[in-house]
């Protein structure tokens, strides 16, 4: 009975370490998600308003730019993944990369060949042990990453896109990463970032969006120098923005996992040390009753072998 106690106690008292290790864990993630979100929510406004003025452009003029018009023929696309560095995040990477292989699955059964990237080490572990071709990865900035990290994989990423598909070139690139809207609603999404998917107002919604806002003056737009060259200015911008929102949402999302799973794990914990306690109180009265047992029987056979003499 005694050693039953010792097992229990050791167990409460390795529980109760790593608990407090599951509690600091969720403590840094909580104090970090606010910045993340903030971080992520400066940058929106700006990768809106220059995908916006992208679109101007196309919509504005008839210059053909491989920007925005889809080629003819799609042989090679690039699939960036967006993952974390680290774990203790719950089932964050491995949604991230469910959707990821999702996404790979329906390129390859329309004939495309997949280019893959990965950002992260999570995602970079998970192709490599599987022995799967990485063209490009990048790691040590998920939680934090910079104007510059976006502005590396960017240029990688253009540098590729500017090439023929025969010289290892790709014909449109997407992204896949953790939308962050609330802390509760984080959900791996992909979206094709190059060609841009520009949508052209028909005559009966441009007529039902006048109609609504009747003293709105629409601009007329002129393009100096010209569109073609505010496109070829515009398009390492428009990537950079893109990716550099992308990864500051994945970074917000990544903290609030990891915040969650850390919550989860220490309420783990604490049933756990709950349950440890509850059987080492039982195997304590155990052993308590066996010794008034054992005593008892022992004044019996004294008394027993008094009176026989």
């Amino acid at each position: 009975m005694g050693a039953q106690q010792r097992v229990y106690k050791a167990k409460i008292n390795s529980t109760s370490s790593l608990r407090k290790i599951f509690k600091a864990m969720e403590l840094i993630a909580a104090s970090r998600i606010q910045k993340a979100v903030a971080r992520a929510q400066s940058a929106s406004p700006y990768a809106r308003e220059i995908t916006r003025a992208v679109s101007v452009v196309a919509t504005q003029s008839n210059v053909e730019h491989t920007l925005t018009t889809e080629p003819e023929t799609i042989d090679r696309a690039a699939v960036v993944v967006i993952g974390p560095d680290r774990g203790f995040a719950g089932a964050y990477s491995a949604n991230v990369i469910r959707e990821a292989e999702e996404l790979i699955a329906h390129l390859t059964e329309e004939g495309k060949q997949v280019a893959l990237y990965t950002v992260g080490r999570k995602a970079e572990t998970y192709y490599t042990f599987r022995e799967r071709e990485i063209a490009q990865a990048w790691t040590g900035f998920s939680e934090a990453p910079s104007g510059a990290d976006a502005r590396k994989i960017g240029e990688t990423l253009l540098e590729a896109f500017e090439l023929p598909a025969a010289q290892g070139g790709i014909d449109e690139i997407y992204l896949v990463s953790t939308v962050y809207r609330s802390a509760v609603d984080r959900q791996p999404e992909y979206r094709r970032l190059i060609p841009l998917e520009v949508v052209e107002e028909d005559g009966a919604a441009a007529q039902e969006r006048a109609a609504s806002q009747p003293d709105t003056v629409f601009p007329l737009y002129e393009f100096e120098p010209s569109a073609e060259e505010v496109l070829d200015a515009l398009l390492p911008r428009y990537i950079d923005a893109r990716i550099q929102s992308a990864l500051l949402s994945a970074a917000a999302a990544e903290q609030a996992a990891r915040q969650q799973a850390m919550k989860t794990a220490t309420d783990n914990a604490d049933d756990l040390i709950k349950t440890y306690t509850r059987l080492a109180n039982t195997a304590r009265q155990a052993e308590i009753t066996q010794e008034i047992s054992e005593i008892v029987g022992g004044v019996d056979a004294l008394a027993a072998s008094g009176a026989s003499d």
